[in-house]
């Protein structure tokens, strides 16, 4: 029965090991095909939706220190 556990917990060790390594592999490969993406310029139209974005955080601001009631 002993070794019939020692052959388990073996057969186990080396299944997690492969999982392990198949995994860096996998990741070693993925990191080797991929490019640098470049980010997106900002256009006209992100500007207005940022500054309204920061205009609505400034009035939720102001409301929370109860300035404007």
């Amino acid at each position: 029965m002993d070794e019939l556990r020692k052959k388990r917990l073996t057969a186990a060790v080396a299944a997690v090991y492969r999982y392990l390594r198949s995994q860096e592999e996998h990741q070693l490969a993925m990191a080797a095909v991929s490019q640098p993406v470049s980010a997106p310029a900002l256009g006209a139209a992100d500007l207005w939706s940022a500054s309204g974005r920061q205009a609505m955080m400034e009035m939720r601001r102001l409301l929370q220190l109860r300035v404007i009631r």
